[in-house]
């Protein structure tokens, strides 16, 4: 039986499913956790519920690699490695060079470096997990699936910024957004819930968790999107900016005497919910945190989230639906809650005790005007498709 990997590496691990074809069962699944650093983990979870975690030292990418298929023949997931005809790898940038999902070869692998400006935290960190993969499985085809590419159907009045034309000419200055995968996900299965084509719906997905997005869903594509030139921008994230205005950049860096890379660095990992509470940037850690900086960090989160719906519903014209997804939009209620309640006068009728249970589920009323709904996202099923239609294991 051929069997596909979906892996979605980190700056220090790395999650992986395993699917059988062609019925995509999830054989097993788990993650390489703190590569390169102290008290480092591997864990696997089988089918079967049983799961294994053992601390071991990961001192790099390869080494996470090879305890990976240790284990699935450890296990019994897998009897020999050429049971494994493809694996496929969540990119966050693929710039203007990559418009879909991509076989990847030292070419592309240099150009996924080459992006690296394009988002610094993920970029590096997935190209020395292909690497990894590719050394240790040469014959096996490896494919990159790019978030970005989803968003390429974006018309210039989105994707442009109000700066000089030539940036965008010389040096492709423009937004190419992020959480591609998952929206793709999202959007398709709302769909078929919905008993709808998705050309004939307007969708507002909402992917928040740690990286927190929202995207217009139009015409079966991405309208626009919050994400931008990187991951930097848009909404509130757990340690993220979002959206900040230049001026106010450059007025801190001369007060703190900092470079521009030293204010990046504290936008993209001292801000967002952790820079305004002070305590953590999870949200699970605020929810119930009396402290007044932790819920006004909840607050402005909340915020953000209706500013970039309440507009995407203008820009396309009312909305089908608003579709929660990822860690936060999945488990917290009063987050989606806090959401719905925003839009009421635009006919949204909350079913709020639906709205208590976490699952994929409607939670509003059949007389509201949009609906808003729960779908969990599931990025790795969305790779493996893609493994399959690009390497022709159909």
């Amino acid at each position: 039986m051929k069997k596909v990997l979906a892996i979605n590496s980190g700056s220090s691990s790395f999650k992986y499913k395993l699917f059988s074809l062609p019925d995509e069962e999830v054989l097993a699944e788990g993650l390489a956790d703190r590569v390169g650093l102290d008290d480092s983990t591997f864990s696997i979870e089988l089918a079967n519920g049983d799961k294994h975690v053992e601390e071991v030292e990961i001192p790099d990418q390869e080494t996470a690699v090879k305890l990976l298929l240790k284990a699935l023949k450890k296990y019994n997931v897998i009897e020999d490695l050429n049971e494994i005809a493809g694996v496929g790898h969540r990119i966050v940038a693929g710039g203007e060079y990559f418009k879909d999902s991509a076989i990847i070869t030292e070419d592309n692998l240099q150009k996924i470096f080459d992006l690296k400006e394009y988002a610094p935290l993920h970029n590096p960190a997935e190209g020395e997990g292909i690497k990894a993969f590719m050394k240790v499985l040469p014959n096996v085809p490896e494919v990159g699936v790019f978030d970005t590419a989803f968003h390429e159907s974006l018309d210039p009045v989105h994707y442009l910024y109000s700066a000089p034309y030539d940036w965008y000419e010389k040096y492709h200055a423009r937004k190419y957004g992020a959480h591609g995968t998952s929206v793709r996900y999202v959007a398709n299965r709302t769909a078929k819930l919905l008993n709808k084509d998705l050309k004939d719906l307007k969708l507002v997905v909402c992917h928040l968790g740690s990286g927190a997005s929202i995207t217009a869903v139009k015409d079966g594509k991405s309208y626009d999107t919050s994400m931008g030139f990187t991951p930097l921008a848009g909404i509130t994230m757990g340690t993220r900016s979002g959206d900040v205005d230049p001026s106010l950049l450059q007025f801190v860096m001369h007060k703190k005497d900092i470079s521009i890379d030293e204010m990046i660095d504290i936008l993209n990992h001292d801000s967002g919910l952790l820079g305004i509470s002070g305590v953590s940037p999870d949200m699970r850690d605020l929810k119930h945190n009396p402290d007044k900086r932790a819920q006004l960090a909840r607050e402005i989160f909340i915020n953000r989230i209706i500013r970039y719906v309440g507009a995407y519903i203008t820009e396309i014209g009312g909305a089908d639906a608003i579709v929660f997804t990822a860690g936060i939009g999945e488990h917290d209620a009063r987050v989606r809650a806090a959401v719905m309640k925003a839009f009421e006068f635009m006919g949204i009728v909350p079913d709020l005790e639906a709205n208590k249970v976490n699952g994929e589920k409607t939670i509003t009323k059949p007389e509201s005007k949009i609906r808003a709904m729960i779908v969990p996202t599931n990025e790795e099923l969305m790779i493996e498709r893609d493994v399959v239609r690009l390497a022709h294991l159909d």
